[in-house]
């Protein structure tokens, strides 16, 4: 059995920056797990710019971001298995894990989790048709064009404006393909509104908001599809049904972070994000069992996600060398239309620096205070011009507010009308 300080699984942009931030607090044995033949995850077939503003203040591709950590685990060393699958991971922070060399075992001090996310399917959806040639994901259509040079359909249908789907709208018209219409079944984009402006409307590719599939035609190709209306409830308003002729049907309807891992190391998972419920220092409830990145929530930019992933790093190395005091930890609340935050656990003994606290809200809000309370006591306020669900939010937790109150038992998340 091999044994390391650090085990990563995964060795996309998350995996990549936590090791690097492990590396940096002097942990020299760090091992780098990957599937796939080369490190840097999704954003290999992420060949659009709008990368690395946050992190390096200038605006990249993903191949050119992702190179720019894996040139940083180059030049530290830190050693990294490719085409190795991990099939399991336990609670004593085991893992199993297979290539073409054999079957590997190895003992790990602590285990990041970096496994990304997997997109949702048109089986989650129950729309009816046939299994016809011409249905894909948006992500393995982007996977078609970016990387292997195929170009899936000329004229093109997308459900689901996830951010995926908008850049694919956009790069299926690069492609000669004609998008008939990205279909959303809610009154909002769950894409952020940057893609909406840049992918949708400069391309004037209409975007049907409150609108849903409700039949897909076609025998041997995708023949059309018929949509309909939607009421409040999302119900098909079915006098409002219109077919629309097209080759090929995109799914993007959103991610689901990759845990069957986790599982397996009895991870507690929260039932909003699908992801490991953590604490600030991103470490589940399995001590020495850490999470960042898509597999612990879906991000909006891969900036937020090394950002995220360099912390957890950190804090892995940190546990390695002086171990876990078990403390008490203060479940965070959620009010007001907030979602999820991560983290979502707080040990205000733990607390060394101020916390950056990420959140989504369940509906758009306009003109709404992001309010912060401490055992019902507002501690801070912050007004907000809009929040959407499609992109994510911060809130800082400062550290003062636990040196002033040590003893705090509830602390509140809430979205409320200004006053």
């Amino acid at each position: 059995m091999t044994e390391v300080d650090i085990a990563i699984i995964g060795g996309g942009p998350a995996g990549l920056a936590a090791a690097i931030g492990a590396k940096e607090q002097g942990i020299d044995n760090i091992l780098i797990l990957e599937r796939d033949s080369q490190l840097g995850g999704i954003l290999n077939q992420c060949i659009h710019n709008g990368f690395g503003l946050h992190t390096f203040k200038e605006e990249l591709t993903g191949p050119e971001y992702s190179a720019r950590y894996i040139e940083m685990i180059d030049d530290l060393k830190i050693p990294v298995k490719l085409s190795t699958m991990v099939v399991s991971v336990n609670e004593a922070k085991e893992i199993v894990a297979v290539n073409e060399e054999g079957m590997m075992e190895i003992q790990a001090k602590a285990i990041i989790l970096a496994m990304g996310c997997r997109e949702r399917s048109r089986g989650a959806l129950n729309i009816p048709g046939s299994r016809v040639a011409g249905i894909y994901t948006a992500g393995t259509a982007q996977k078609f064009v970016n990387i292997d040079g195929y170009i899936p359909g000329k004229e093109v249908v997308i459900v689901g404006s996830g951010d995926i789907g908008l850049i694919m709208a956009r790069r299926m018209r690069f492609e000669g393909a004609k998008v008939k219409a990205v279909i959303e079944i809610m009154p909002y984009s769950s894409g952020l509104n940057r893609n909406i402006v840049q992918c949708l409307d400069d391309y004037e590719i209409p975007l049907k908001l409150s609108h849903t599939i409700t039949q897909i035609k076609g025998k041997e190709r995708v023949e059309g599809v018929w949509i309909t209306k939607v009421d409040e409830n999302r119900a098909p308003i079915l006098e409002t049904e219109t077919f629309i002729p097209c080759d090929t049907v995109l799914f993007s309807v959103g991610l689901l972070p990759e845990n069957e891992l986790s599982k397996l190391a009895n991870i507690k998972l929260s039932t909003v994000t699908g992801g490991p419920v953590v604490n600030e220092g991103f470490q589940s409830n399995i001590p020495g069992i850490f999470a960042c990145g898509n597999v612990l929530h879906v991000h909006d930019l891969v900036d937020f996600v090394t950002e995220e992933s360099k912390l957890a790093g950190k804090n892995a190395a940190h546990f390695v060398k002086f171990g876990a005091a078990q403390t008490r930890g203060i479940a965070l609340k959620v009010e007001g239309g907030v979602r999820y935050t991560v983290p979502c656990i707080i040990c205000p003994t733990h607390v060394k620096e101020n916390i950056r606290l990420k959140f989504r809200v369940s509906r758009v809000y306009k003109d709404h205070d992001v309010c912060v309370y401490f055992d019902k006591k507002r501690v801070a306020k912050r007004r907000a011009r809009i929040l959407t669900p499609g992109e994510m939010e911060t809130v800082v937790i400062k550290k003062q507010w636990f040196d002033k109150d040590p003893d705090v038992k509830e602390i509140t998340i809430a979205v409320e009308s200004s006053s």
